[in-house]
């Protein structure tokens, strides 16, 4: 048989080139003038830790092929296949037909330009790679079937496999093909960043990304997948490890795709192959392949870990109930210091062309016109806005059963706490590092005690709250839930619009609040872990007093009248229009408001004023106060504000938020089960960095 290869690249020219030095007669075509030059002029040489020859054979442009074609071995792009057998079919001899060497599912558009009987299916999964104009690399050994589409034996095939340096037969060319797509998705995965494909495949961060992609593209399979090379449909999550070990055998370290797309700047074959399966991650990949030509994003680490962020968010988002909705990545990557960086919000956040429901069926608005002021930040920034996060309804210390309670990933059968609910489960569950929530009497802190992150509510007015539905907008404060405190300064960094630095802080004194540690409802186990806390602190040489705020005791009855009347205020028109749709935890607060009298709520003002008076004299004498954040581990559910369980819950994080100071919550070791304690630690107004320096060497010290 007389071989013409159309599209003589990684594929084609290395089948081609074996054909030539066994013996057999071959004519190369490609599309690539210069490579077809070089041909002609030099030859074609194979290189790399495989073999290395060089045959000569001639070579032609498309529209130079003779009109009488035998055998065709098509090896060109999949997205060049229509205008490839357009070229070929006016050419195709009675007895001829053509052999698709192709990545993708082509045979049927191939069928359908010269007859399903002139079409027969191959695989090919050697590693080889396109060097230059004349040159071949070919990295590495892999499977390499031939078989007609319908599975019947045939004696073409017979002689292809006979003529064809380790080509087997099979009759089952399309599972085996199925089976490539899904190699294929996470082959176009790794392709968005600048790993090598055994590196990131070897990331254990990515692994659950792979799996997925695989799994929604053999979703769409009409026929049972087949393993080869490691990859096994049946054992996705075992096949990753053995495609590491494939991968690492191959001189080829990067995949023709990110050549394409990192390199040679050319279009992919990602719109063809990616696009038969809609699944979520399928997609995401396609969306950041498609800016990455367009020259919109480049091949970045920070494109996996993005990908990756989604897929955890998949699958734990819906475990946790933690997301109301996500958002899709952006369509440029931008620079600044959380480029590339996915960041939670919480749902009570506008983002532009996205409805902000508050996790309530009450007054939900149409899709917000512009974003909040932080989240244009965070998009100035260079964040990826990962999704939009569950809360406690209008952030008022209860759930409305339509979006239902937030779970604990260190122990579902317990809350996340609120109101920032969702964006603690997503920071602890490993989704994301970075989330956004709101604070008005610990709604930051007191999930972050829970699901053992760090939680901080700035200074009052350091992080501008427009954009952000309001609850009391005497004590409303936007701030971070994170994995790191040096994250934390970085977010908040973000968020204030200036930069927020860590720096050394030795020999500082600490104010120790023996009345909380004191306190007849914290739990011995939770007392237990904070003052080992503190004991660290003094022996990492800094200086211990106790302190008092006197002033604390006016703090639960000021912060229940002001949140009570404001929240009131701010929800009137909708209590007496839609009183009903709020959850009853919601409804009895807002009702509890409205018989707040004004006299109640000046006196709540006015303490409010002590409180802060009292916080600022005692920080003449210390740098900064500690405590625990919470009486209590994560209880089996949110105990609703203007509650005595509320006020207990709240007890420790109100007061800082009637004060407007910085204050921090800790992970400081487990205190029941499986669930942790939080150290707070707190300090003067606009005293932020200082705070967070403290709380970094605190982190040092518990390693």
């Amino acid at each position: 048989m007389r071989y013409i290869v159309v599209g003589a690249g990684a594929i084609g020219g290395t089948v081609g080139a074996r054909l030539v030095r066994d013996g057999h007669e071959v004519l190369l075509c490609d599309a690539d003038r210069d490579h077809v030059e070089a041909i002609n002029r030099n030859g074609l040489t194979i290189e790399g830790p495989v073999e290395q020859f060089t045959v000569r054979a001639p070579a032609v442009l498309p529209q130079d092929l003779p009109h009488s074609l035998t055998v065709c071995l098509l090896a060109v792009k999949a997205h060049h296949t229509q205008k490839a057998v357009a070229t070929i079919a006016p050419r195709l001899a009675d007895e001829g037909f053509v052999v698709s060497l192709q990545n993708g599912i082509n045979e049927p558009a191939i069928a359908e330009a010269v007859g399903a009987e002139r079409t027969v299916g191959a695989f090919a999964n050697f590693g080889a790679d396109y060097v230059g104009p004349g040159r071949i690399l070919l990295g590495g050994k892999g499977a390499f079937y031939v078989g007609e589409v319908d599975g019947r034996p045939s004696q073409r095939v017979e002689r292809l496999v006979g003529d064809i340096q380790d080509a087997q037969a099979t009759d089952a060319i399309l599972g085996y093909l199925w089976s490539k797509q899904a190699y294929g998705a996470m082959l176009f995965a790794t392709a968005v960043s600048d790993l090598p494909i055994a590196d990131a495949l070897a990331e254990s961060r990515y692994r659950g990304l792979f799996v997925r992609l695989a799994e929604e593209m053999l979703a769409e399979a009409p026929v049972e997948a087949k393993p080869f090379d490691g990859f096994d449909p049946a054992d996705l999550d075992g096949s990753i490890e053995r495609l590491v070990e494939f991968n690492r055998r191959s001189a080829k370290t990067h995949s023709g795709i990110y050549r394409d797309l990192a390199v040679r700047r050319r279009k992919t074959e990602a719109e063809a192959m990616l696009s038969l399966s809609d699944g979520p991650n399928v997609r995401r990949t396609l969306t950041l392949i498609r800016a990455i030509e367009d020259g919109r994003r480049g091949c970045e680490r920070q494109n996996l870990e993005l990908l990756a962020s989604y897929a955890r968010l998949e699958t734990e988002g819906p475990r946790f109930n933690a997301v109301i909705t996500t958002l899709e990545p952006a369509e440029e990557s931008v620079g600044g210091p959380l480029r590339g960086v996915p960041v939670a919000i919480k749902d009570n956040v506008d983002v532009r062309g996205v409805v902000t429901t508050n996790a309530s069926t009450v007054g939900v608005p149409p899709p917000a016109e512009r974003d909040a002021t932080v989240v244009a930040r965070l998009r100035a920034a260079g964040a990826e806005l990962l999704c939009k996060t569950n809360l406690l309804e209008y952030a008022a210390g209860s759930v409305n059963p339509t979006y239902g309670m937030t779970f604990n990933p260190l122990d579902p059968s317990r809350t996340s706490g609120g109101s920032s609910s969702g964006s603690a489960a997503l920071v602890a569950a490993g989704v994301c590092d970075y989330a956004v929530g709101t604070d008005t009497g610990g709604s930051i802190r007191i999930p972050a005690a829970y699901c053992g992150i760090v939680g901080l509510k700035p200074t009052f007015g350091l992080v501008p709250v427009d954009g952000v539905f309001p609850l009391s907008p005497s004590c409303d404060h936007v701030g971070t839930l994170t994995r790191t405190v040096e994250q934390t300064a970085t977010l908040l960094g973000v968020l204030a619009g200036q930069p927020v630095r860590l720096h050394s802080v030795d020999g500082l004194r600490i104010g120790v609040l023996r009345r909380q540690l004191e306190d007849p409802d914290v739990r011995p186990q939770v007392r237990a872990r904070v003052e080992e806390a503190i004991e660290r602190l003094a022996r990492a040489g800094f200086e211990l007093v106790d302190a008092d705020v006197p002033e604390l005791d006016l703090a639960d009855d000021a912060l229940g009248a002001i949140i009570l009347k404001e929240a009131y205020d701010v929800h009137r028109d909708l209590l007496a229009r839609e009183g009903e749709g709020y959850g009853p935890g919601t409804r009895s607060l807002l009702e509890a408001g409205g018989k707040v009298d004004e006299a109640t709520y000046a006196r709540g003002l006015a303490a409010k004023e002590r409180v802060a008076a009292g916080f600022a004299r005692v920080f003449e004498a210390v740098d900064v106060l500690t405590g625990p954040t919470v009486s209590y581990p994560a209880p089996p559910e949110d105990p609703p504000v203007g509650t005595p369980e509320g006020d207990i819950e709240a007890r420790f994080t109100g007061p800082y938020n009637l004060a407007g100071v910085p204050a921090v919550s800790l992970p400081c070791g487990i205190a029941e089960g499986t669930l942790p304690a939080g150290l707070q630690l707190a300090a003067a107004a606009g005293k932020d960095d200082l705070l967070l320096s403290v709380a970094a060497a605190y982190e040092g010290l518990t390693g």
